[in-house]
C-alpha cells in the first residue's frame, strides 16, 4: 500500500530548485531592447546565449550602435575644440538627436541597414585593446637586395612592386591570395627599377584602383587594377626620361604630384605637379587620352629624407603638402613643411613654411636638466614632453594634417601638431613620446588621430591616439609618457609558409606582445623588419624579409 503523510505532517517540503517568475518573457520586444541597451556590452554578449529571443534582441543593430556611439563617437567628439560652443545645446552629442555628430564614421550611418555595428564595435575595441591575429603571407621568393621593394595598402589589397617580380596585388581578406600580377619588362622602363609607389585612394573603389609607379629615370607609370577581372591594365606610359629619380609621388585623378632628385648626393629636388585632361564631368581614371600638362614646377635645395608627399584635392583649389627632415646647426635634426596652394588652372596662389624650431633653438647654453628626485620622474628619466636639445635623423617621418610624426633610433617617436589657417602655417615644438624598447623603423599616421609604429626587429608594435594629445599639459604628459599607446598583443600566428627547413621556428616566435625575432637564430645582424607599411580600418602591414632577397608581409588582423 502507498504510504501515507501522517495528519501532523501536513506542512509541505520547500522544492530543491526555487523557481522564480519569468517577467521577461512578457515583455514587448521594444520594452526589452529598451532594457537592453542600458546594459554594458559584455551583458549584451551573455544575453545572446539564454535563448533565439534574446540572441537577436540583444545583437539588434540599433542597440550596439548605441554603444559604438558611447564609446567611440561622443567622447572623441567632446574633445575636439568648438563642437559645444557652434551648437547651443549638447544634442550634438547625444546618439538619440538627430543632431549628433558621428565625424569620419558617418560614412557608417548613410550605408544604413549593411553596417554591422556589432562588428564595427568588436572592431574597435580591438584597436583599442591591442587584440589581433599575426599571419606571415610571403610575397617575393627571391628579389634584388640592392632595390627597394615598394607596397602600399588600400582597402584589404596590398600591392607590391620591385624590378624582379613586377607588380602584384595581393587580397589580404580571406585566403590572402594573389589577385594579379604583371612584369615591368612589358613597360619602356625595363632598364629602370622602381623608386615610388601610390595608389589614387579618392579615384579608387572596391572593384579598381589606380596605381602609379615612379622609376629611377625620372618616367612613371599608371596602372588600372580590375579586382573582379584580376588583371593589371597599363592606362599611361611617360615616354620621355629625365634623368632625374622619383623619390615620392602623390595621385589623385586628374592631378599627379612627382619629386624628383638628380642623384644620391644631389641635394636639389625638383617639385613637379601635372594634370590629366579629363572629360568634362568626368573622373574616370581607367581612360586618360594623352600625356599631362605640366602646370607647375618648383625647385628646392633644403628637401632631404624622409619625406612625406600629399595631395589634396577640393572643388576650388588644390593644396599640395612636403613634410620633410632637415638638419640644423644647434638641434641636430628638425623637420619643416611646405604648403603649395593652386588653383584648378595650376596657378600658384599661396606658398608656405614652416619648421619646427622652438625655444630649443634659441640660444646655445644647453637645455635646464629635469629634477631627479623620484617624485618628480613621471616620465623616463631625462625625458621631457618638449624635444631635448639633440635629435637623430629621423628613421622615418608620417604626415596626415594635423599630426606630423617621425620616428628615431633612440626608442622614441617624435610628434608635432601642424596649425594651418588661411593666414598662418606653423608647427608646434616636439613632443617626445615614449613606449618602444628598442630602435623604431617605421612610423604611419592614419585617420582619426590614429598612428602606428614598429620597431626595428619587429617585437614591438604600438598604436597610438594622438587625438587630443597635446590639448592639455596632462593630456601631453599622458601621451608623452606613453599611455595614450597600446602594444599590439597577436592572439596566434596562421598562415605563415616556410621557404627553409624550420626558418621561422628558429627565427621568429611569438614573444609577450608581438611577433620579435631571434637574434640568436639569425646570423649576421640583417635587420628583419624594413619598415611599416601602413594600415587600414581592419589591417597593419609590416614588410619583413625572412632571409636576403625573400620578402614577407606581416599581416596584423583586429577584426
Amino acid at each position: 500500500m502507498p504510504k501515507h503523510l501522517r495528519e501532523e505532517d501536513g506542512e509541505e517540503y520547500p522544492s530543491k530548485r526555487v523557481t522564480y517568475p519569468d517577467r521577461l518573457s512578457s515583455l514587448s520586444d521594444e520594452l526589452l531592447l529598451r532594457i537592453l541597451s542600458y546594459l554594458p556590452t559584455s551583458s549584451l554578449t551573455r544575453c545572446q546565449r539564454l535563448s533565439r529571443r534574446f540572441y537577436i534582441m540583444a545583437g539588434d543593430s540599433q542597440v550596439w550602435k548605441s554603444a559604438y556611439y558611447n564609446r567611440f563617437v561622443r567622447p572623441r567628439a567632446a574633445r575636439i575644440p568648438g563642437i559645444r560652443e557652434r551648437d547651443s545645446s549638447s544634442d550634438s552629442l547625444l546618439f538619440s538627436s538627430k543632431a549628433s555628430k558621428w565625424l569620419e564614421d558617418e560614412a557608417l550611418v548613410k550605408q544604413g541597414q549593411e553596417t554591422n555595428w556589432k562588428r564595427q564595435y568588436k572592431l574597435r575595441h580591438n584597436w583599442s585593446t591591442g587584440s589581433c591575429n599575426v599571419s606571415e603571407l610571403q610575397v617575393a621568393q627571391r628579389t634584388s637586395t640592392r632595390h627597394p621593394f615598394l607596397v602600399q595598402l588600400h582597402e584589404g589589397v596590398a600591392v607590391t612592386v620591385d624590378n624582379f617580380c613586377g607588380l602584384q596585388a595581393w587580397n589580404l581578406r580571406g585566403k590572402q591570395t594573389r589577385i594579379a600580377s604583371t612584369l615591368l619588362q612589358d613597360s619602356p622602363q625595363c632598364n629602370a627599377f622602381p623608386t615610388a609607389l601610390a595608389i589614387d585612394a579618392q579615384g579608387s573603389s572596391e572593384k579598381a584602383l589606380a596605381v602609379i609607379i615612379g622609376f629611377t629615370d625620372g618616367r612613371y607609370s599608371v596602372y588600372e587594377l580590375q579586382v573582379d577581372a584580376r588583371v593589371f591594365t597599363l592606362v599611361y606610359v611617360d615616354v620621355e626620361p629625365a634623368s632625374t629619380s622619383i623619390e615620392a609621388i602623390a595621385y589623385s585623378h586628374p592631378l599627379l604630384v612627382t619629386l624628383r632628385r638628380r642623384d644620391a648626393h644631389c641635394v636639389t629636388n625638383r617639385l613637379s605637379i601635372y594634370s590629366f585632361s579629363t572629360s568634362a564631368g568626368k573622373r574616370s581614371f581607367g581612360d586618360v587620352p594623352g600625356p599631362p600638362k605640366l602646370i607647375a614646377s618648383l625647385k628646392s635645395d633644403i628637401l632631404g629624407p624622409p619625406i612625406s608627399l600629399s595631395l589634396r584635392t577640393s572643388t576650388h583649389s588644390i593644396l599640395v603638402s612636403i613634410a620633410y627632415a632637415q638638419p640644423t646647426i644647434l638641434a641636430g635634426w628638425s623637420v619643416g613643411l611646405q604648403e603649395l596652394r593652386l588653383t584648378l588652372e595650376g596657378v600658384i596662389t599661396n606658398s608656405r613654411l614652416a619648421s619646427a624650431m622652438g625655444l630649443d633653438f634659441s640660444s646655445l647654453s644647453p637645455a635646464p636638466q629635469q629634477s631627479s628626485s623620484r617624485s618628480n620622474r613621471k616620465l623616463p628619466p631625462g625625458s621631457s614632453t618638449h624635444a631635448p636639445t639633440s635629435l637623430s635623423m629621423p628613421t622615418s617621418l608620417s604626415y596626415t594634417h594635423p599630426y606630423l610624426l617621425t620616428s628615431h633610433p633612440d626608442n622614441t617617436l617624435m610628434f608635432y601638431l601642424v596649425t594651418s589657417t588661411s593666414e598662418n602655417l606653423s608647427i608646434s615644438r616636439g613632443t617626445r613620446l615614449w613606449g618602444h624598447t628598442s630602435s623604431v623603423s617605421g612610423v604611419h599616421v592614419g585617420g582619426r588621430g590614429k598612428a602606428v609604429s614598429v620597431s626595428s626587429y619587429g617585437e614591438d608594435l604600438r598604436v597610438w591616439e594622438l587625438e587630443g594629445g597635446v590639448s592639455s599639459s596632462n593630456s601631453g604628459r599622458r601621451l608623452a609618457a606613453g599611455e595614450k599607446s597600446v602594444q599590439v598583443r597577436p592572439e596566434k600566428k596562421a598562415g605563415i609558409e616556410s621557404s627553409g627547413p624550420d626558418f621561422l621556428s628558429k627565427t621568429i616566435s611569438i614573444r609577450g606582445g608581438g611577433l620579435t625575432c631571434a637574434l640568436e637564430s639569425w646570423s649576421g645582424g640583417a635587420t628583419l623588419t624594413k619598415g611599416l607599411v601602413g594600415f587600414d580600418d581592419e589591417k597593419v602591414v609590416v614588410l619583413r624579409e625572412r632571409e636576403p632577397g625573400c620578402r614577407a608581409l606581416a599581416v596584423y588582423d583586429f577584426t
